[in-house]
């Protein structure tokens, strides 16, 4: 069984730095293209960034362009999120989340993924 469990969240200062991690068990996270995601109440969960399986090549949301870095240790099958001065509009539950295939252009669209996480919460606040 394909399980996650994301790590890493937490309450920060606007300007301030988190590392979200996506621990991997049940299967191995380099055959996956792996997403995480946001979510706040009463909105619609927004695509973050994705890493494409087969080339390693990453999206990311204009909102979090040259902020956030998604990346990959395939030795420890995780996927991490790294997060630089973040804004309290950052503030949501993240998710990771797998797909068996990249979906290009709409990479962002939660309905390519079939495995998530339960969710990790960031809080951004002075």
């Amino acid at each position: 069984q394909l399980q996650f469990v994301e790590s890493g969240g937490g309450l920060v200062q606007p300007g301030g730095s988190l590392r979200l991690s996506c621990a991997a068990s049940g299967f191995t996270l380099d055959y996956y293209t792996i997403g995480w995601f946001r979510q706040v109440p009463g909105k619609e969960r927004e695509g973050v960034s994705c890493i494409n399986s087969s080339n390693g090549s990453t999206n990311y949301a204009d909102s979090v362009k040259g902020r956030f870095t998604i990346s990959r240790d395939n030795a420890k099958n995780t996927v991490y999120l790294q997060m630089n001065n973040l804004k309290p509009e950052d503030t949501a539950v993240y998710y990771c989340a797998a797909a068996d295939q990249y979906a290009g252009g709409t990479w962002y669209l939660s309905l390519w993924y079939d495995y998530w996480g339960p969710g990790t919460q960031v809080t951004v606040s002075s």
